[in-house]
């Protein structure tokens, strides 16, 4: 096939590989379609893949090769024993690389150019220098992003005195050196590198001060970061496929940002300054409810409470997720329809570490999606509730975000389970949770505690229930 032949069918093979993102895109709207979704998606992936591979002059074979065999072993590996619970984790990892990845294209393209004493135009220059920053931002950042939810760095804000003034004069030196990189027909490696290295640091230095409980704001921010660095590496390398995924991941990233944003009803400003994460305690109840002691039930007790409800609202929270307990929990649930009472599940846009978290781990345990409320169909419904189960959720249920102006929480739409008749809270201990923030429902007077591990309580209330 001649080459001009054989470009009009890799541009055939990209336009069908950015129709297919799209197209995963839409699917993974509606949680029954989204498997379907992924596997769209794997396929567009593959087929953009081996349009590139196609493409004249591609050289390097057994480099390629053994790069995606290498590849391919670990993340079917890491995939499979990936853990529920870390999936945020590595999903921060694979973000940081795919930056790191990006940022290595500019680096590697500006060395080749500047050997071979190549002027790129005005448009490459530009694009060759935002991937460069974006990129390096987005790896170093997201690489702290890991280390927080991983627990290798602390979850609360980490800063310095000045820290914002230091960010802010990086920023200035980084827009010091990427003029004169444009400025300069053949600018020199050390401005170059000095370039990364400066947005390295700021990665490092605008992430550290932003509390362990945004993390996964901060994530899909990042992830968005890298689709756009990823999108102008497509300029870079002239790839259609590469510009398109790019654009389409950072539009979607920076949408889920802001929908996160909006369901914790705080500006993206507030989350990147506001430091949220040291532990506090109530304000304008705190009073009122000094030297109260929350109210211990067995899961015996807790099983005739369930046995007497005519309606139960469960509220799954990152303490089911740890605990692995969602299979327990679909189990109790379902004992519970069979003797006759409503079972429903509230879902908080932001439970858990990632959107969607509790949506997967229900779905895996084959809860019916009809089941499942969001936080504006089931809050009517707490006030008519008998029993709600909270099990591991802090954050999205404390009241204090409705009117306690010194909380740090506070305007944050809530799941208001304090309203039912009686809410029963299955957690470790009465330690706050990831915003660092103490809840006073769990000392209301409708409000009762199991202490233990969600998965041992949930097991133990199903077997109360049976011998009821």
């Amino acid at each position: 096939m001649n080459p001009e032949a054989l470009r009009d069918w890799i541009d055939v093979g990209y336009l069908v590989a950015a129709g297919s993102f799209i197209m995963a895109l839409k699917l993974m709207n509606t949680p029954s379609k989204a498997r379907h979704g992924n596997w769209v998606a794997m396929g567009g992936m593959a087929i953009a893949l081996i349009a590139t591979l196609l493409s004249p002059g591609m050289g390097n074979w057994e480099w390629i090769i053994g790069a995606v065999l290498v590849g391919t072993v670990i993340g079917a590996v890491s995939a499979r024993k990936i853990e529920m619970t870390a999936i945020p984790q590595m999903v921060a990892l694979l973000n940081g690389l795919g930056g790191g990845a990006v940022a290595l294209i500019a680096l590697f393209e500006f060395m080749d150019q500047t050997n071979k004493g190549i002027t790129p135009d005005v448009v490459q220059s530009v694009t060759t220098v935002l991937s460069a920053i974006i990129g390096s931002i987005s790896f170093s950042g997201s690489l702290i992003a890991f280390g927080k939810l991983q627990e290798i760095l602390p979850g609360r804000p980490i800063a310095f005195k000045g820290q914002q003034i230091f960010n802010l004069i990086l920023v200035i030196a980084m827009l010091g050196l990427a003029l004169a990189i444009l400025a300069f027909g053949h600018p020199t490696l050390v401005l170059f590198l000095s370039l990364l290295g400066a947005a390295l640091v700021l990665g490092v230095t605008g992430i550290t001060p932003i509390g362990g409980a945004d993390m996964p704001v901060v994530i899909s921010l990042l992830n968005s970061f890298t689709g756009c660095a990823a999108g102008l590496a497509g300029f870079v390398l002239s790839n259609n496929a590469l510009l398109i995924g790019g654009g389409l991941v950072g539009a979607s990233g920076l949408i889920l940002t802001l929908l996160m944003c909006t369901a914790m009803n705080r500006s993206l400003g507030n989350v990147l300054f506001g430091a949220v994460g040291a532990v506090t305690s109530g304000g304008g109840s705190a009073s009122a409810l000094a030297g109260k002691q929350p109210k211990s039930y067995t899961p015996e007790d807790v099983a005739i409470l369930l046995n007497n409800a005519n309606s139960v609202v469960i509220v799954p929270g990152y303490g089911m997720a740890v605990a692995q307990a969602q299979h327990q929990v679909k189990e109790l649930a379902d004992k519970l329809a069979h003797l006759g009472v409503d079972v429903k599940y509230a879902i908080h846009p932001v439970a858990g570490r990632m959107p969607g978290h509790m949506n997967v781990l229900l779905a895996e345990a084959d809860v019916p999606y009809e089941q499942l409320y969001e936080l504006e169909q089931i809050n009517p419904l707490f006030p008519e509730t008998d029993v709600v189960l909270v099990i591991g959720a802090n954050d999205v249920v404390n009241p204090a975000a409705r009117y306690d102006k010194t909380s740090p929480i506070y305007g944050m739409p809530i799941l208001d389970v304090d309203k039912a008749r009686t809410v029963v809270v299955l957690k470790r201990s009465m330690n706050p949770g990831f915003a660092g923030v103490e809840n006073e429902l769990f000392l209301m007077d409708n409000t009762v505690m199991a202490f233990g591990s969600a998965k041992t309580t949930v097991s133990k209330i199903s077997a109360a229930l049976d011998a009821i």
